[in-house]
């Protein structure tokens, strides 16, 4: 058994190559080998988000606070709050943050596959992101 204590962690900024905007990872869980699991609770302060990505074992979300948007290619943007689990099939592009009004904080799950959890890609644009709040105005 290995415990993990509350705050025994650092804290960390989502790095500027793979989102847009004030973004906190709070590390959760990094299973030893033969295990693939890896987990954090990510928090998007009003208009942070991801970039483009993709997972090759696919990606589950788990909305803990406030208010999202989600959107995989081709697909509309989708709100998410909490209590919302939102799964992301292996290899789909796709990207998930705050809204553009209101802070939202997510658990992320996904495992490795050789090593690799993820495949960052362009960011989102300001008009890509804004289409959202569009289409409500």
């Amino acid at each position: 058994m290995d415990i993990k204590r509350s705050g025994s962690r650092p804290s960390g900024k989502g790095p500027t190559d793979y989102f847009t905007g004030s973004v906190r990872i709070d590390p959760l869980l990094e299973a030893a080998v033969p295990a693939r699991v890896r987990g954090a609770h990510v928090t998007f302060e009003p208009g942070a988000r991801t970039a483009w990505h993709t997972h090759p074992l696919g990606q589950t979300l788990i909305v803990t606070s406030g208010l999202g948007w989600a959107q995989r290619e081709g697909g509309p943007i989708e709100e998410i709050r909490p209590g919302d689990v939102v799964w992301f099939p292996p290899d789909e592009k796709h990207w998930h943050g705050a809204t553009a009004t209101a802070a939202m904080s997510h658990i992320a799950i996904q495992e490795a596959l050789d090593g690799n959890t993820v495949t960052w890609m362009e960011k989102v644009t300001d008009q890509q992101y804004a289409a959202k709040t569009e289409a409500k105005g």
